[in-house]
């Protein structure tokens, strides 16, 4: 397999790439990890084989705090646009919706955090990246805003009650997940120290060490794979979403 090198967005130094860059690298990428603003971004995408952006405590819009957020959403505008495939986890799904047509606001039933389910949709079971996803996935939630209303061209591919947009798809390249699978339980201890508000939504005891570990035991079992597949759609390894059948030749 050819080595992609990928670009990792991080916008918020309390949430690194963690396992999901061990795991992207243990498929066979390159990474290039920017932490802006102290990191320059660059135009486009055009170097690397492929985006990941990561997740972050401000808005996808908070433009005033923190005004670097548009170059991000611009580069994520154009991966998607140019087909490089992109995966953008929690902030990171909020600014690819927002920079490629869709909504973000404040999620109208309060917080999510702490381990959850969600549930595989049917244009999931097509997808490159998701059809080996099995029925209901366990995923990790810590976020105030939700992406409210999905881009014009994208397909929903994990859904929830609360918020149905969990997982989505622009294109054929760019992913969006409203959770996180790159966390460790260090990190999502350390969330919920400096975000007490959002912490106390999560389900009694569900934020303990013991509960944190059994979670990410259940989170590399399936977003591990998930991870090394987005490598090999990366590579071009794996035909993207909406790829014609390859057929033999009518004699």
């Amino acid at each position: 397999m050819s080595t992609p090198r990928l670009l990792i967005i991080q916008p918020d130094a309390a949430d690194p790439p963690g396992p999901l860059g061990d795991w992207l690298v243990e498929a066979g990428a390159e990474l290039d990890v920017r932490r802006p603003p102290g990191d320059v971004l660059p135009q486009d995408a055009a170097e690397y084989q492929g985006v990941v952006c990561l997740g972050g405590g401000m808005g996808a819009e908070d433009d005033r705090d923190h005004p670097w957020l548009a170059d991000i959403r611009r580069l994520l505008a154009r991966a998607a646009g140019t087909g490089s495939p992109t995966l953008a986890v929690c902030l990171g799904a909020q600014l690819l919706a927002v920079a490629t047509g869709g909504r973000v606001d404040r999620g109208t039933d309060g917080p999510e955090a702490g381990p959850a389910l969600v549930s595989k949709k049917d244009a999931a079971w097509k997808d490159p990246l998701c059809a080996e996803l099995p029925l209901v996935q366990d995923v990790l939630q810590f976020h105030r805003d939700a992406v409210v209303q999905l881009p014009p061209n994208a397909e929903l591919l994990a859904s929830a009650p609360r918020y149905p947009h969990q997982a989505f798809r622009v294109g054929r390249f760019a992913y969006g997940l409203q959770f996180h699978i790159e966390t460790t339980p260090e990190t999502v201890r350390d969330w919920a120290g400096n975000a007490p508000e959002i912490a106390e939504t999560a389900r009694t005891g569900s934020l303990e060490p013991g509960a944190l570990a059994e979670t990410h035991t259940d989170l590399a079992e399936t977003w591990r794979p998930f991870a090394h597949r987005f490598v090999r759609l990366a590579a071009g390894e794996l035909e993207p979403a909406g790829s014609r059948p390859r057929t033999l030749p009518l004699a």
